[in-house]
């Protein structure tokens, strides 16, 4: 891409005042095209709009990230080589499975939203033309995933078993968090959580908290 050419992009995420101050955040340095709050909202998009780069929220209504990836990737009649986006993650998860998910997805990058205005501007940037971009920490991941030090097959295989808020419920306990704080940090009752931790300590056959921090640690999921 020519330096002098400006990005386009789509921003995607379910929170409005999180687009909106991306959006703000990004101010002239790229060309925002249009935003969606869901998967489907963000393939349609994809589709009428062609953008350069595709801001990707991990989590979504509708299947998140992955699932818009998914289907874009099938759309062959209606994307050419040419016009297909490269994909870059912007998540308030760090954890090893979303990072290495999205990356096996498709995603060009993966950072947190954690990083400054200025380094997402060069991040999409650096993502249009072609680079991978990770936030540092998360690099290390992609690599370890490359190298065999995490077995990613066993990793999906026994997250598969749990939903999606199972496994917020999952990493939140495993990092020390009480019932109570998780129940204020997800917006859900304490007997809810308490719902969730038993169904996910059946599903991956574990018999207590102390053992399922032991299970996310090996599995550099923490």
């Amino acid at each position: 891409m020519n330096p002098s050419t400006t990005v386009r992009v789509l921003i995607v995420d379910d929170h409005a005042m999180f687009r909106a101050g991306v959006r703000a955040e990004l101010g002239t340095s790229v060309d925002v095209v249009a935003e969606a709050a869901d998967v489907d909202e963000a393939v349609a998009a994809v589709t009428e709009h062609r953008p350069d780069v595709v801001l990707l929220d991990v989590h979504l209504p509708g299947g998140g990230g992955v699932e818009v990836m998914r289907r874009l990737s099938t759309m062959s009649s209606a994307l050419s080589t040419a016009q297909a986006p490269r994909f870059l993650a912007l998540s308030v998860s760090d954890a090893a499975e979303d990072v290495i998910g999205t990356i096996r997805a498709g995603a060009r990058g993966y950072v947190t939203k954690t990083i400054t205005g200025a380094e997402l501007v060069d991040a999409i940037r650096r993502v249009s033309e072609g680079d991978a971009v990770f936030s540092p920490r998360l690099a290390g991941f992609v690599l370890d995933a490359f190298a065999g030090t995490i077995e990613i097959s066993a990793v999906d295989e026994d997250l598969d078993r749990l939903t999606e808020r199972e496994r917020e419920v999952m990493r939140l306990i495993a990092r020390g968090y009480a019932y109570k704080e998780v129940a204020r940090e997800l917006f859900i009752s304490i007997k809810t959580v308490e719902t969730h931790m038993s169904s996910v300590l059946r599903k991956l056959q574990l018999s207590s908290r102390h053992e399922l921090t032991r299970w996310a640690s090996d599995r550099r999921l923490l």
